[in-house]
């Protein structure tokens, strides 16, 4: 699945137009690399969000195929920092 479909799907960001313009201003990472928004991301994979006042830092759990419930969501990813 795309970065920037995944940022949308699990709800880190809340629309894929604004997860596409926060990872071509460079400020969205996969395993310490700047990555655009066409990355594919895999199970495993470390995604580095800069927002203006914090930084947030998941690991990847689940790369689903499609839309997931809201419920689902928070289960896709597990929290590092």
């Amino acid at each position: 699945m795309r970065l920037d479909k995944f940022l949308k799907v699990s709800r880190l960001i809340k629309r894929r137009t604004v997860a596409n313009s926060v990872c071509e201003s460079a400020r969205v990472f996969v395993n310490d690399n700047p990555a655009k928004p066409a990355k594919v991301l895999k199970v495993g994979d470390i995604i580095t969000i800069e927002f203006k006042d914090n930084i947030k830092k998941v690991r990847v759990l689940k790369v689903p195929s499609g839309n997931v419930s809201i419920n689902e969501a928070a289960s896709l990813y597990e929290l590092i920092e």
